[in-house]
């Protein structure tokens, strides 16, 4: 049995999907295995409530699993809410201490980790120090392990592409935050991420391996925007939003009921994200997909619907 934590959200559930497809058993570490029953309708997924948070609820629930797979995030990430305790620090950091103390202590084999690009001890912004003290955890669990490190993962279910052509739904242009969208990334199909993880658990050359995982192409996020409007029909005008301006009204929305946005998240979204997918490509037999081919499966005229957009 193979364990998802993080499953229900928009990484954790490709990989879910993916590990089905090919036959493995599954179960999804959920918060509500009620709100969570019809995120995979008859895949056949096992549901268990438990939480990241809370080391005395992850025993019962991972027994039987002889490989974990951590991706959690706090909800409306990567929005922090510090007071009902959906941080950086307490999903990732600690929430990974606690999943691979429980994992060792349930019998667990394997452990594999979708951290970040750009995890690392000294980063300049502390989700990046959080993801490392994670990888750390997992590093020196003694366990079998697979590190993943991706770029801007985007999909038929992401929050962060998929707002931009919501909003080109009902508006003649599209804001993009801060130097006119001129960050570089290189976007990572979710698809394709979900095939490095599932192929990390039948390739031994996978073990105790930290891999980078990116898409083909350095964009910038105005190229990225640009493709997706023109491939789900849409093109539109881009206007940009000074940061400077965004994180001084995000100082006031912060305040607001749900914390629609914070200053730490303007700056979390206008970061560069670079990833060299080459080790992982070779070492796992992967393929990574250029951006408009990707879109084209859930934006284009062909794939029959914008579910990308409705998300």
């Amino acid at each position: 049995m193979i364990l998802v934590a993080g499953g229900t959200g928009f990484v954790g559930g490709g990989i879910v999907r993916e590990l089905r497809r090919r036959g493995h058993g599954v179960a999804v570490l959920t918060r509500d295995s009620k709100r969570a029953a019809s995120r995979f309708g008859d895949l056949g997924v096992e549901l268990r409530e438990g939480d990241v948070r809370d080391p005395t609820s992850l025993g019962p629930t991972l027994r039987g699993s002889e490989v974990v797979i951590g991706c959690q995030q706090f909800p409306n990430s990567p929005i922090e809410n510090p007071s009902r305790g959906y941080t950086f620090e307490e999903v990732d950091a600690k929430g990974t201490e606690n999943l691979v103390a429980a994992a060792k202590a349930s019998g667990a084999k394997r452990y594999i980790y979708l951290s970040g690009a750009g995890a690392a001890p000294d980063a300049p912004y502390h989700w990046f120090r959080s993801k490392w003290r994670a990888e750390t955890a997992v590093r020196e669990s003694g366990l079998l392990y697979t590190i993943f490190r991706p770029s801007w993962v985007y999909g038929p279910e992401d929050r962060a592409l998929n707002r931009f052509l919501g909003m080109s739904r009902f508006l003649p242009f599209v804001p993009l935050i801060g130097n006119a969208g001129t960050q570089r990334l290189q976007p990572a199909f979710i698809d394709d991420v979900s095939r490095a993880v599932a192929e990390a658990l039948v390739h031994p050359t996978a073990d105790n391996q930290v891999f980078e995982i990116g898409g083909p192409e350095v964009l910038t996020m105005k190229e990225i925007v640009h493709t997706a409007l023109e491939v789900s029909g849409r093109p539109r005008l881009m206007l940009s939003a000074p940061k400077a301006v965004m994180k001084l009204a995000a100082s006031i929305l912060q305040l607001a009921p749900g914390r629609p946005m914070t200053p730490d998240a303007v700056e979390f979204i206008t970061i560069e994200a670079l990833a060299d997918p080459t080790r992982a490509e070779l070492t796992l037999g992967i393929k990574m997909t250029p951006l408009r081919e990707a879109l084209a499966t859930y934006l284009g005229p062909a794939s029959g619907q914008e579910r990308g957009a409705n998300s």
